[in-house]
This record gives structure tokens, C-alpha cells and sequence, in this order.
């Protein structure tokens, strides 16, 4: 990982920002060039950073460009990944080609995971975590987000896995790995779209100063390994009912069958039936979670920061 860390390159922002040991909060890059349509997806990129820089933080989202791998990226990068049609979409085990090959790529939770853990930072931003498909113990299909989770010490704040998931096993997983599951100012575990799952989170966090001191608490004074996953529900009046959008996803995953629509294809098909089905209103949830996300994730690496700096005042 040494070598890898050689590779990354700072964004002028971002290297201010660790001089001055500011908070800084990762963002991934596959909703800029896999999650959403353009111009939405170039707005929202855009707006997220903004949002994190008025709640005190700075913004470093994650992408590979040409083969380098950038912790933080100017306009015209985030409009080259809005737009460009060869865009890889990278987990763990792709960045080694990607990098390798020169190619570009948009990072997905466990790879933006992989690289803030690299660049020293420690509080991650996006909108749903990957888990356990449905059909699992068929298809054993399970997101490597789960594992970068139980060995990669960054926090994440979500609004829950997607509600295309088995929740029930994706806690199930969670529990195993160690993973302490967060509700911020919630005792609900949100399912992405909806605000409930029907699942209690392990613990209820009321402020970004207590959440921060739990993440303090477990990489500085226990020395614990692994993430800490801080579910945000989407906003209330962005909401879908669960019930309704449970509705949604059984019918598309019924068509997905009848069209053999499996792997990898399978994700990008249920989302774009769901959009489809809800008339865009799953969309607009998506955009308005992950802007939330960016406050409370802004507001938690605020208060970590504050606390890390005390320490080395103390020392």
C-alpha cells in the first residue's frame, strides 16, 4: 500500500487542508459517472462539495483520471466524469488495472474507502452502501463494500444499503464483521429511498460531536480496526414509503428473472426500473440524501478534527 499511496495526487484544496490539519470529508465518484444521469449528476457532485465546505469541511472527492489516482478534483474533472462514456466503474479489485492501464475510472464505496484510508482521512460520504443481495444464498452475490467496511478505518455516513438488498442479511453481516451500525438521530436503520427498514441500528447518535467522539474513542483511545457505518435516513419529505417502494423492487426483480438479467447487470437494471416506476421520485430522493449525508458527514469530520487537534496540542 506504501506504493500506492506514492501514486495519489492532492488537489490544491485538499493539500492546504492536511498543512492545516482541516477536516476533510472523502466523496465518491460513481454517482458522478454511474449513479445518476447528466446534468444531475455533474449538479449534484457540485453541490455536495459545497455543502460540505459551508458546514466547515473540505471536500475531496475521489476519481481515477488517465491512470492517476486524484483526492480531489476540479470542475473540469468533475464534468469529464459526468460525461465521459469510458468511465470504469472501480471497486477493489479493479484498481489494479485501472491504474495500471492508464484508463478512467469512478470509485465505488469500498475503492474511495481504500484511497481516504491511504490519504489520512477518515470520514466518507455517499448515499447508499452496497450488502447482501436478495437471493444470496443462490447467487452469493454480496457487495465487497461489507468487507472494506470490517478492515478499512473509515467512517461512512449513508442513508442505509440500497432498498434493492436483503437488509435482514446485510445486518446479519455487519454484526459478524464487528461493524458498529449507527443511526444519527435515528433508532431506525433507513433503507435508502425510505426512512425505515423495519430494523433497529445498534446504537442512536443525537449530534456529530457524540458521533465523533465514538470514532475517536475507537481508532485513538481503543485502537480498533474497521469502519463505523453512520446511517442518516433521507429526508422526510423526500421519503418513499417502504411499504410502496418494496412493491417497486419485487416487480423488477420478477421482470429481471424473466429476462436473465444477472451479475453486475443486475443492480443497474432494478435502479433504472424503480426510477421508471416511481416517476423520477426515487432520483430526486437519491440526489436529496446524499446532500444531507454531506452536511452530517461535514458536521462529524468538523468535531473529529477537533478532537484530533487537542490531542496533538497535548502533546
Amino acid at each position: 500500500m506504501e506504493n500506492l499511496k506514492k501514486q495519489l495526487i492532492y488537489s490544491k484544496e485538499v493539500m492546504d487542508a492536511i498543512a492545516a490539519n482541516r477536516p476533510i470529508v472523502a466523496l465518491e465518484s460513481t454517482i458522478i459517472s454511474h449513479g445518476m444521469p447528466y446534468p444531475q449528476n455533474k449538479e449534484t457532485a457540485l453541490a455536495v462539495e459545497k455543502i460540505v465546505r459551508e458546514h466547515g469541511a473540505v471536500p475531496a472527492t475521489v476519481a481515477i483520471i488517465e491512470g492517476e489516482i486524484k483526492i480531489g478534483l476540479t470542475e473540469e474533472e468533475i464534468d469529464f466524469l459526468a460525461t465521459a462514456d469510458d468511465v470504469i466503474k472501480v471497486s477493489r479489485r479493479d484498481l489494479p488495472f485501472v491504474v495500471s492501464q492508464k484508463k478512467n475510472g469512478g470509485t465505488t464505496v469500498a475503492s474511495s474507502m481504500i484511497l481516504a484510508e491511504l490519504a489520512g482521512i477518515q470520514v466518507f460520504v455517499t448515499g447508499g452502501i452496497g450488502g447482501v443481495h436478495r437471493e444470496a444464498q443462490i447467487t452469493m452475490d454480496i457487495s465487497a463494500d461489507l468487507e472494506e467496511l470490517a478492515n478499512t478505518s473509515v467512517a461512512v455516513v449513508t442513508s442505509g444499503p440500497k432498498s434493492i438488498l436483503d437488509l435482514g442479511l446485510t445486518l446479519e453481516y455487519l454484526e459478524t464483521k464487528g461493524i458498529p451500525v449507527l443511526g444519527f438521530q435515528t433508532d431506525d436503520f433507513p433503507a435508502f429511498f425510505a426512512r425505515k427498514s423495519g430494523y433497529k441500528v445498534d446504537a442512536r447518535m443525537n449530534s456529530a460531536a457524540d458521533t465523533a467522539k465514538l470514532l475517536f474513542t475507537k481508532w485513538h483511545t481503543l485502537q480498533m480496526d474497521g469502519s463505523v457505518l453512520i446511517n442518516n435516513p433521507v429526508p422526510t419529505e423526500f421519503a418513499l414509503e417502504e411499504s410502496f417502494i418494496e412493491s417497486i423492487i419485487e416487480k423488477a426483480l420478477s421482470e429481471a428473472k424473466k429476462e436473465n438479467i444477472n451479475g453486475k447487470a443486475v443492480t443497474p437494471f432494478l435502479l433504472k426500473r424503480v426510477k421508471e416506476y416511481t416517476e423520477g421520485k426515487s432520483l430526486v430522493a437519491a440526489i436529496e440524501l446524499v446532500k444531507d449525508n454531506a452536511r452530517v458527514g461535514a458536521q462529524v469530520a468538523y468535531e473529529l478534527q477537533h478532537l484530533k487537534n487537542c490531542t496533538l496540542e497535548l502533546v
